[in-house]
């Protein structure tokens, strides 16, 4: 892994999930901390976006669970320095961390299954950012327009 910690959080929709991909992260012994929520009970996706982005630096990764992961994702990538990449399959996961050096990955409950989830997840965390040419790219994300 190349990141000493994960942060992951859901919302009630992605909250199966998040409990799914703990288990997956306890059997492969990486570190994490779950921010919650602690039952499915009706939340507010942007409330768990915002607590995990807030917590994120050059020793993290971050993985947010919603019904389709767009929420969560549109919501974390208001904060600087997140990238977060809504990826719905292995490649995409990997290339999002190889080109734009994604700290943060969203997945979608309704859309992706455990089994698919543990795939992308291992292909995020377990893959180098290219830099090169990708650098300078990454630092317009930031430009004030």
């Amino acid at each position: 892994m190349l990141r000493e910690k994960i942060y992951i959080a859901s919302d009630h929709a992605g909250f199966i999930l998040k409990q799914e991909i703990i288990n997956f992260l306890q059997e492969k012994n990486i570190s994490f901390e779950d921010l919650g929520p602690f039952s499915d009970d009706r939340c507010d996706y942007p409330d768990y976006a915002h607590l995990l982005s807030s917590k994120i630096d050059e020793n993290s990764f971050g993985i947010l669970v919603c019904g389709s992961g767009i929420g969560m994702s549109i919501a974390a990538n208001r904060h600087t320095n997140i990238r977060c990449a809504l990826c719905n399959e292995p490649l995409s996961a990997k290339l999002s961390r190889e080109h734009n050096d994604a700290n943060v990955l969203a997945l979608g409950a309704r859309l992706t299954g455990a089994d698919m989830a543990f795939e992308i997840i291992s292909n995020f965390i377990n893959t180098s950012f290219s830099g090169g040419r990708h650098c300078m790219r990454i630092s317009k994300i930031e430009a004030k327009l």
